[in-house]
């Protein structure tokens, strides 16, 4: 049963939706289409829940946010195209090719290589999609690792 309609007057809905506007840089986001013919509220519940409640709490920076999103997606590793979606946001929100790098190299330690390997190539081809995006700086080389790994 829904309760409310996305076209009604609803704070967490409205707040929500403006927030996945502007990191899916879209009017209308494809979420809501996507699952408009089977579980609406779901579509809803995302947008008041995920955006409205979670996503627009005054604690991160929204750029901040998307790189932990990122991060998190990666780490599951079965959310391709969700990590997809959160990369391009994170582009669209002001994160840069190298925030994103760092932030799935950083993933690497917690759930391990194949996680990261798989958000990195999930980031190329973001980038390779984004016509709009500088020309990627060359990688810096690989530093050899010093000190302990204690509190990794």
């Amino acid at each position: 049963m829904t309760n409310t309609q996305p076209g009604t007057s609803n704070d967490r809905f409205e707040r929500g939706l403006a927030l996945l506007q502007q990191v899916s840089g879209k009017e209308r986001p494809a979420v809501l289409d996507t699952l408009a013919d089977i579980a609406p509220d779901l579509g809803r519940l995302t947008v008041e829940f995920g955006y409205g409640d979670v996503l627009s709490r005054p604690g991160l920076t929204l750029r901040q946010r998307q790189l932990a999103t990122v991060a998190a997606l990666a780490a599951m590793g079965n959310a391709a195209p969700q990590l997809r979606f959160h990369i391009d946001g994170a582009l669209n929100v002001g994160c840069t090719r190298e925030e994103i790098v760092e932030t799935l190299i950083h993933v690497s330690v917690y759930a391990g290589f194949p996680a990261a390997l798989n958000g990195l190539g999930a980031a190329r081809e973001v980038f390779s999609a984004r016509t709009d995006l500088p020309v990627a700086a060359e990688p810096a080389p690989a530093r050899p690792a010093t000190g302990s790994s204690a509190g990794v």
